[in-house]
This record gives structure tokens, C-alpha cells and sequence, in this order.
């Protein structure tokens, strides 16, 4: 019986040819493994005379590949993607121990620090690594576990499980509540300066949105600081610049330690929620199964 080794084609010539073939270039395949276009050209060149015919149409500028050469490529690519897969799997059960977790910078500042000593006292064989970020990458690369994010749960790069909804509300500082009081309705707060954070994301509450429930119209000038993310707009509402909008599970525990103070019994529903995303294609961790669960008990009691 021939033995596998002698039935497969030199291994390093059959790297370079899957990423030619996927590359559609000599020169970005050797970019890209890091030796020179002559390497690559000499790797193929030996597949080929191995073979007896050829792998790739040398034309004009380009190359494109013969029909035996893209039923080498089909099969190639599929080989060399499981192998990967296999590996990002053994290298995961070899870092069980680490949980990787990506939140926006609000959510991460105001919510998840604040608690997470609490999962990591029950947890302790865990290790946790807090990557922030208002960017949303992609979960899909490897490098994170799972996505704590706030819109719709309609994301492409993984499975959406839905956490918690949110109510929406105006906060000050106690000391400008104080001063600059009595505000007892929506309709109070267009006189004073109202705080908000830019943001891109449409389901995001802000003050013409959370003012229009209430009938009230924003004022076209406004005299409020404007911010670029939403940690600052608390801050400056902390520090007595204006009046912000509060998300019930981002300043709740401010409110709580008096740093903060909800104005007037008003308050909207979210139209979105909070979300646990984690990548589609690969197995969730028991670790991330356990964080989870501690999610969902937290938010509750938020």
C-alpha cells in the first residue's frame, strides 16, 4: 500500500500554490508568506512538474488558474481550513482557563467593572480579559470569547442571545439639581443646558427622540456640552455641567452612591436591549457558558 506521504505533494510547494491560487497573485502570495515572488514561482513551478501539466495560465499581469489547478485549490483550501479550525479549537481548550470579553467603553466603565469582581470571587479558576471598545469588530478572528453590545441582536458575525432592556431618563449632579431646581417635567428641562455624546448607532436614545415622547420639542440651539462618547456626557453631568440622559443600567449605581440624581418621574423604554454575542463557528467555552449565567442574574437585580 502507498503510504499517505508518497500520495501528497511537497507540502511547502502546496502552501504556496493555495496562496497564489486564493490571492490571485505571485507577489501578494510571497507578501504574504514572507519570501520573495522567485520562491513562490520555484514552489509551483516543482507542483507542476510533478504533476506533469500546469496549475496556472501565466497571462498579461495576471495569472488565473486551469481547471486542474482550481480542483487542486478547492481541495487544498478545504484541507488547509479545517487544520486551522482544528488548531484555533486544541489552542482553545488549552486556554479554557482565559475568557476574553469585549464591551462598549460605557457599558464596561459604569456596569461590567464595577460587578465583576463578584463573577471572578465565584469564578477564580477564571482568567478574564476586558477588551473595550465602541468599534465593533468582528468576533468571528478568534480573539475574543464573546461581545457585550447594545442594539437590535441582528449582527452577522454571531449568534445574538438577548440580556436585558433599558429605561432612559434625565440625570444631573445632586448640587445642580439643588441650584438650579425645582425640574419636575420633561417640558423643564429645555431651559438648561442639556448634555449629549455623538454616537452612529440609530437605536441610540437621544435628547430630540427621548423629548418628542413627551411632546416636548428640542431646543434648535442647544446650550449643553457635546460630547464624543457617552462616559463623558456622565462625567460632565457629575461635575454639574448640565443635564444628560441616563440608561438605567449604566448610572443606577451612581445614582445609588448619590453621585448622580434622577429628574422627574419621566422615562422611555429603549427601543433596543442588551445583547451577549459569541462567535457563530466555534464552540462556546464553559467558561463563557458560566459568565452568562452570571450576566443574567446580575442584570436582573440592576
Amino acid at each position: 500500500m502507498i503510504s499517505l506521504r508518497k500520495k501528497l505533494p511537497p507540502l511547502t510547494a502546496l502552501t504556496a500554490f493555495e496562496a497564489a491560487a486564493r490571492l490571485g497573485s505571485f507577489t501578494r502570495a510571497a507578501m504574504e508568506l514572507g519570501v520573495t515572488q522567485a520562491a513562490i514561482s520555484r514552489q509551483i513551478h516543482v507542483l507542476e512538474e510533478d504533476f506533469g501539466f500546469p496549475l496556472f495560465r501565466r497571462l498579461h499581469r495576471k495569472i488565473e488558474l486551469t481547471d486542474q489547478g482550481r480542483a487542486l485549490f478547492n481541495a487544498s483550501a478545504e484541507a488547509f481550513n479545517l487544520i486551522a479550525d482544528t488548531v484555533s479549537e486544541l489552542r482553545a481548550e488549552r486556554q479554557d482557563d482565559q475568557l476574553a470579553i469585549s464591551a462598549t467603553i460605557s457599558f464596561a466603565h459604569f456596569w461590567l467593572m464595577p460587578r465583576i469582581a463578584a463573577f471572578s470571587r465565584a469564578h477564580p479558576e477564571i482568567k478574564l480579559r476586558i477588551i473595550t471598545q465602541d468599534a465593533r469588530n468582528s468576533i468571528e478572528a478568534g480573539d475574543i470569547d464573546l461581545a457585550l453590545r447594545y442594539g437590535t441582536g441582528t449582527w452577522p458575525d454571531g449568534q445574538a442571545e438577548f440580556l436585558f432592556e433599558d429605561e432612559v431618563f434625565p440625570i444631573c449632579s445632586a448640587e445642580y439639581a439643588l441650584v438650579k431646581g425645582p425640574i419636575l417635567t420633561p417640558a423643564d428641562l429645555i431651559d438648561h443646558p442639556l448634555i449629549s455624546s455623538d454616537t452612529d448607532d440609530p437605536t441610540w436614545t437621544g435628547w430630540e427622540e427621548w423629548l418628542a415622547a413627551f411632546s416636548v420639542k428640542a431646543p434648535k440651539k442647544a446650550r449643553g456640552l457635546r460630547c464624543s462618547f457617552y462616559t463623558e456626557a456622565i462625567y460632565a453631568a457629575m461635575n454639574g455641567q448640565g443635564i444628560a440622559l441616563g440608561w438605567h443600567h449604566l448610572v443606577n449605581d451612581l445614582i445609588d452612591q448619590g453621585r448622580l440624581v434622577r429628574l422627574t418621574e419621566a422615562s422611555i423604554k429603549t427601543r433596543a436591549g442588551y445583547f451577549v454575542v459569541m462567535p457563530a463557528k466555534r464552540a462556546a467555552k464553559e467558561s463563557a457558558r458560566l459568565f452568562i449565567e452570571w450576566l443574567r442574574a446580575s442584570g436582573s437585580l440592576s
